[in-house]
């Protein structure tokens, strides 16, 4: 079962419509679809809100540290309310997906993803559960910084936002622990 789903981004305005941030647009869906509200936490230097869905409590945190230092406001979070690796969602952008493309997938490397790369340092851990939302890659490997930190084209924003109420409608599976039937809904593409 899934307690604490996170987000990755960037802080501020000039990054709020980037790739880069397509964890905070699927946690910004999710508060809405659950009706919370994100307010600034000191403690996991994040934006958080808790809630309780089916008597089960629930988090979810939008790293305010900067997307390469999310590890520390994820850890924070984790340790303080003693939520295990395999009960934490990380939501990120995925390079190597198309946009409209989205898998879940537990564990693994963090693939060069550098909030990844913090996350697993600061839990000292790689088993918890990850939501890839495709953005795309430029082609050339030089480019790779430029294009997440830019905005999609209307017709891929269009694409990713299909992903994230795709992978949205799965929430109760994950809510529940199915996390099998979660896996197989999410990456099985709509038709």
């Amino acid at each position: 079962m899934i307690r604490l789903f996170v987000g990755l981004g960037n802080p501020g305005p000039e990054y709020e419509k980037t790739r880069h941030n397509v964890g905070f647009w699927w946690i910004d869906a999710f508060a809405n679809q659950l009706r919370v509200q994100l307010a600034p936490e000191r403690s996991c230097q994040g934006w958080m809100a808790r809630t309780s869905v089916q008597g089960r409590t629930l988090w979810l945190l939008k790293p305010q540290t900067f997307m390469n230092a999310s590890g520390r406001s994820v850890a924070a979070l984790a340790r303080f309310y003693k939520i295990a690796p395999e009960e934490i969602l990380v939501v990120h952008d995925e390079l190597d997906f198309a946009p409209g493309q989205v898998k879940l997938k537990h564990g693994g490397s963090h693939g060069g993803h550098n909030g990844l790369r913090d996350i697993h340092a600061q839990l000292g851990a790689s088993d918890y559960w990850r939501l890839r939302l495709g953005i795309g890659h430029p082609g050339v490997k030089t480019e790779v910084v430029h294009w997440v930190l830019g905005r999609p084209a209307p017709q891929d924003r269009q694409l990713i936002e299909g992903a994230i109420d795709h992978a949205l409608a799965c929430t109760p599976e994950l809510l529940d622990g199915a996390m099998d039937k979660a896996t197989q809904r999410i990456n099985t593409p709509a038709s």
